[in-house]
């Protein structure tokens, strides 16, 4: 069976570039930042009511322009939690270069809870340099293409240190780490001279305290709710790297990139996953992202295209396609609607037309790689909220089913 996964970048809506422009920087308008929020709402008890497996946000700051206003992903799920009875919720998903592995870990077990293990979470590496490079800095961390160039390689390396870091604080009674990026405790040699000491030797996790009276481990409360952690998400926009470090550590890997790219790489995790000692099916625990547009002809979801995608395709995507997915696209200076909807419809994340279109492609990429995990997107709330629901519906009542048939496992969790 296949799980769907409803990913949103949550956009703050305009009618046109025009209203964009003369709402500058319209990321900061509350009003209309605050019906895309509040909609979201409506969005996940709408998507728990039709069987979504989960729903995520992202991690993306500073967009003034209005086209991925997610800074707190965690806050969007601890309310979609309290509102939703059988959906999982989560994120696509931290991004690690950036973050405090300790506050990572203790946010997410607190949600985990909060969900009653409902609950999935994503890391991500960083590759938008505006955001990551500033909130990154002190950890020297920048954002990165995978490249092998320097900055990739300090990127990828914080970003596995602190995957280990949150996994074991997870996991681990106490812990302790002594690398150049963390010391834990501080300083690690000589231990903290004081902090309660007669009390935690004897309340507190064994270890914390030592034979000197000094502390040596630190225990990260509370442990989550799923035991021993809850699922892990990596969102890959194609690296090796990537997708075998998922399958060696045994993370649910979903190509963000779509066409020949992806399914070249998912034998890959089979591979990684078989030298770490797992056993998966070829598509099992791997997962791809697509944004659609089903209308009921195919003009139809051309202006559909036209009114919902063209502007953050345009403004956003189309400047960082080299780098998001290694492939140069060129629009004309000043590109006309059909033009930027006609370059849409050769990107090979989305998937639009008819229903049958829709259903007809992703039948045959499943053919190839039978996925457990689709993850759908729209550009809510640019897109509106009844829109977004109904396409939901489409793909839950009328192209999953299909999928389903060349989707024989059922993994735990499921």
């Amino acid at each position: 069976m296949v799980k769907v996964i409803l990913q949103i970048y949550p956009m703050v809506r305009a009618d046109d570039e025009a209203e964009r422009i003369a709402l500058r920087p319209i990321g900061r308008n509350v009003e209309r930042y605050h019906e895309a929020l509040h909609g979201s709402f409506e969005l996940a008890k709408a998507a728990d009511a039709l069987g979504v497996w989960g729903m995520a946000s992202i991690e993306h700051h500073f967009h003034s322009e209005g086209y991925e206003v997610g800074p707190s992903p965690g806050t969007f799920n601890a309310y979609w939690a309290a509102i939703t009875k059988k959906m999982r919720v989560g994120q696509l998903g931290y991004v690690m270069s950036t973050q405090n592995p300790i506050r990572i870990a203790e946010e997410t077990a607190i949600l985990d809870h909060m969900a009653k293990g409902r609950f999935f979470v994503g890391f991500a590496r960083g590759y938008q340099d505006r955001w990551t490079n500033v909130v990154g800095q002190h950890l020297g961390s920048k954002a990165t293409h995978s490249d092998g160039s320097a900055n990739d390689i300090i990127n990828r390396d914080i970003f596995r240190e602190q995957v280990e870091m949150v996994i074991k604080a997870w996991t681990q009674e106490s812990i302790e780490h002594n690398t150049p990026l963390w010391q834990i405790p501080h300083p690690y040699e000589e231990g903290i001279e004081w902090w309660m000491a007669r009390s935690t030797k004897h309340l507190g996790a064994p270890g914390e305290i030592g034979e000197d009276g000094r502390v040596h481990r630190v225990s990260v409360v509370p442990a989550p709710y799923t035991q021993p952690h809850p699922p892990i998400f990596v969102p890959s926009s194609g690296s090796p790297e990537s997708v075998d470090y998922c399958g060696e550590m045994g993370f649910t890997c979903i190509h963000v990139v779509a066409g020949e790219r992806a399914m070249s790489q998912a034998p890959r995790y089979v591979e990684a996953a078989a030298r770490a000692g797992r056993k998966v099916e070829l598509g099992q625990t791997q997962g791809i992202q697509r944004y659609l547009q089903i209308g009921e002809t195919r003009q139809a979801a051309r202006e559909s295209l036209a009114k919902y995608d063209a502007d953050i395709y345009k403004n956003f995507w189309n400047l960082l396609y080299e780098r998001v997915v290694d492939k140069q696209v060129t629009l004309p200076e000043n590109p006309t609607i059909d033009e930027i909807v006609d370059e849409i419809e050769k990107a090979d994340a989305f998937v639009t037309g008819t229903v049958d279109d829709v259903r007809d492609q992703l039948v045959e990429e499943w053919k190839q790689v039978p996925f457990e995990y689709l993850v759908v997107t729209w550009h809510y709330a640019q897109q509106p909220l009844d829109s977004t629901i109904e396409q939901l519906r489409i793909v839950m009542e009328e192209i999953k089913p299909a999928l389903d048939q060349l989707t024989p496992y059922e993994s735990a969790g499921a």
